[in-house]
């Protein structure tokens, strides 16, 4: 007997510690799942600009656009400048056909004359462009200009991903927030099939009735599947945008968002136009080009003008038969050399004056362009500050939509309770709330998306709620 307990201990005891272990290595996975919920980053939408400014491929490749242009800048201005160059060739030649003759008569001996020769030049060139019409310093001038250009379709990239940054954030937000509407709903249909169960079982209400509110609940856990898949869907784009890698995860930093902040009085519509007119890179860029166009003409009319041009060189070489002599080749052959070129053009099949001529095309085009630009701009203002107004007086009347919307479930809830309303009544009251506080949300976040927006065209920085 005594053997048998001391077995059992020893099962017991075991159990036991295997138990422990699991329980122990459940708490280590619990820990660790909670230690990697809470790493993972909170980004801010000022974060998010700030990190897609810095790492989006696109607006890099528009930088290395940039700086490539600023190299041609280099080579155009260096044109001005004389080139310098060092030049040498060597050849060797071999004449077959040659005859022989004695090498040396007096002592009798027979040779042949070399039948190879070996030659060699050495010279050092320079070279200036004195006049060719204006071609290089007009060249120089429109280099400056398609670098500022540059610059500005860099900046024009950026302003691209921040309104794609602020779109995608402002949709996160406003699903994150659906997510939790329908969450609520559920659980109010959940407590409804829960308390409609009871009153079923005491014969309150009828089979028929307890259906409705478990059709109505299952439709509501639905939409909850439904708004998280939204979720989802929005933070991938967001992540998309950010270049982060598959393994990334991203949450949302929630911020306060005050109701003075969404009603907030807009400036008038014509100042933001305006403001945006002197902000806005892509109407900028669209002033240098109608300014780079004026230049290409004069650079295409340049062709109907003379070109001077000065050279400058010195040389020598040598040529060995039976013997390389090169020493005093090298120096008898010494040559020094100026001399000036004058090309003078009369007639180019055309080519200048076709040059020209589609030059002053383009620059009739590049003012249209400019026209284009600044009605893309006006339609963009315009639209985004309607949009703005439009859900901020949204906002307002879908708060008090909302207000009464809850007070009807309220009241057609209790009356739910007492027998004074049919089920048909509570869901359509519950659905009518439902709605009016997504008509909120959706008002909020259109409002907020369009006022950023605006603060974008003027060149702000993104609001910080």
């Amino acid at each position: 007997v005594a053997k048998r307990r001391v077995f059992y201990v020893c099962i017991i005891t075991q159990y036991l510690m295997k138990r422990k272990l699991w329980m122990y290595c459940a708490a280590l996975l619990v820990c660790q799942s909670v230690a990697a919920q809470d790493s993972v980053k909170q980004w801010t939408l000022q974060e998010c600009l700030d990190y897609a400014l810095e790492n989006n491929i696109q607006l890099q490749k528009s930088r290395n656009d940039y700086l490539s242009g600023v190299e041609d800048t280099k080579m155009a201005k260096a044109a001005r400048l004389p080139s310098l160059s060092v030049t040498s060739s060597q050849g060797f030649t071999n004449y077959p056909s040659a005859s022989a003759s004695f090498s040396d008569s007096h002592s009798g001996s027979y040779g042949f004359s070399s039948r190879n020769s070996y030659t060699g030049t050495y010279g050092i060139n320079a070279g200036l462009t004195l006049y060719n019409g204006g071609k290089l310093q007009t060249a120089v001038k429109r280099q400056n200009l398609q670098n500022q250009i540059d610059a500005l379709s860099v900046e024009e990239s950026a302003n691209d991903i921040r309104v794609a940054i602020v779109q995608a954030y402002m949709q996160a937000l406003y699903a994150r927030e659906a997510v939790e509407i329908a969450i609520n709903t559920a659980k109010t249909s959940e407590a409804q099939r829960d308390r409609a169960r009871e009153m079923f079982q005491a014969g309150s209400i009828s089979q028929v009735d307890l259906a409705q509110l478990e059709s109505q609940y299952q439709s509501d856990a639905y939409q909850v599947v439904v708004a998280r898949t939204s979720l989802d869907n929005y933070k991938l784009q967001l992540k998309q945008l950010l270049e982060l890698d598959i393994t990334d995860q991203i949450e949302l930093s929630v911020p306060e968002i005050n109701e003075s902040a969404v009603t907030r009085v807009l400036p008038d519509k014509t100042q933001i136009y305006a403001t945006a007119t002197e902000n806005m890179p892509e109407i900028k860029r669209g002033e240098l080009a109608v300014e780079a166009a004026d230049l290409d003409i004069r650079q295409a009319r340049a062709g109907f003008y003379p070109s001077l041009g000065l050279t400058a060189s010195v040389g020598t070489g040598h040529m060995s038969g039976n013997h390389y002599e090169s020493g005093s080749q090298i120096w008898n052959r010494f040559n020094e050399n100026v001399g000036l070129s004058l090309s003078i053009p009369i007639f180019s099949n055309r080519q200048n004056r076709t040059a020209t001529n589609k030059a002053r095309i383009a620059a009739a085009s590049s003012r249209l362009d400019q026209q284009d630009l600044l009605k893309t701009l006006l339609r963009e203002v315009e639209t985004a500050y309607l949009d703005a107004v439009s859900a901020q007086s949204q906002y307002v009347a879908a708060n008090e939509k909302e207000r009464y919307a809850r007070q009807s479930y309220e009241l057609t809830d209790e009356q739910f309770r007492v027998g004074m309303k049919n089920t048909v009544e509570l869901i359509t009251a519950q659905n009518e709330w439902s709605a009016a506080q997504q008509e909120v949300l959706q008002a909020k976040y259109m409002a907020l998306l369009n006022m950023e927006l605006l603060n974008i065209y003027q060149g702000q920085p993104v609001t910080t709620y």
